[in-house]
């Protein structure tokens, strides 16, 4: 059985294993096939493929994962099968960059207001010069000693609502899923049960993101309940959109979450990943 995982980030975006380690430790686990989708970003799948070329038996699928707006919430999309050198998605792709660079300069401002002792430049040296995520921020506050965990940065500072959050400005999830597509790639609305809709809400989201364009929705995530699985699959079935999955795997961000299993329960089948390639290719 192919062991596959479709959600995964390295340091190029808010993971904190390099690609190549992402796909030594893929190895390690037994993957067959992984999907590398960092941020707004496809910066670390170069890497990533040329390490790959020393594990013959490993698959990996070039993708991201776009935050959009869809009534007033971040939702966020997996992109799979990316053409990570199309000239129209990386356009979009710099300019999601350079509207993240914007609300992270006011992030660093607002904090340095409340009495913290940082700059832009740390900032930079926390993410490596990859893609700079909240994730960042909240690793800076523990570093430099204001914080004792990252959940108590989000908690108390960088958090929707709190002092030094500002909000992103983001694509709709119609334009998010649209500049996939311009990217060749297949749209899966990622992790449906964390944007707080109750079940009409969730048909309505599956409902309108399959009529701009959207391919599949995660059914099989880390921290999905069987109730979860199996009420994303009916949505999928209903709405027309393929089943995908995958652990959304951090490395030390997020502690306890393998690659491939989640926390312990997650399975991929094997049937996803051949339905998914059957879209994108016809076959």
């Amino acid at each position: 059985m192919n062991k596959i995982d479709l959600h995964t980030h390295t340091t190029a975006s808010d993971g904190t294993l390099a690609p190549s380690e992402l796909i030594e430790a893929a190895f390690a686990a037994g993957l067959e096939t992984i999907a590398i989708t960092d941020h707004d970003t496809t910066e670390g799948i170069a890497e990533a493929l040329e390490k790959a070329g020393e594990y013959p038996s490993l698959e990996v699928i070039a993708g991201t994962e776009l935050s959009s707006v869809y009534k007033n919430r971040e939702i966020h999309i997996v992109g799979l099968f990316i053409d990570k050198d199309n000239a129209e998605f990386s356009a979009g792709l710099n300019s999601l960059k350079e509207k993240r660079t914007k609300r992270n300069i006011s992030m660093i401002n607002k904090l340095s207001g409340l009495g913290f002792d940082l700059t832009y430049d740390d900032l930079v040296s926390v993410s490596g010069g990859k893609v700079i995520t909240r994730a960042h921020f909240a690793r800076l506050l523990q570093e430099k000693g204001y914080v004792k965990s990252k959940d108590e940065a989000f908690g108390k500072y960088i958090g929707p609502g709190k002092p030094g959050y500002v909000k992103r400005d983001v694509l709709s999830a119609k334009d998010a899923i649209a500049l996939i597509k311009k990217g060749g790639g297949l749209a899966v609305i990622a992790h449906p049960f964390m944007y707080g809709f109750n079940e009409t809400g969730l048909e309505t989201m599956a409902a309108d993101f399959a009529g701009w364009g959207a391919d599949g929705i995660e059914c099989y995530y880390s921290t999905h309940s069987k109730s979860d699985t199996i009420l994303a699959l009916s949505l999928a079935e209903t709405y027309g959109l393929l089943p995908s999955g995958g652990s959304d795997f951090h490395g030390e961000n997020k502690p306890g979450l393998n690659l491939g299993s989640g926390y312990g329960e997650l399975e991929v089948p094997e049937k996803i990943l051949k339905d998914l390639r059957v879209k994108k290719y016809g076959k």
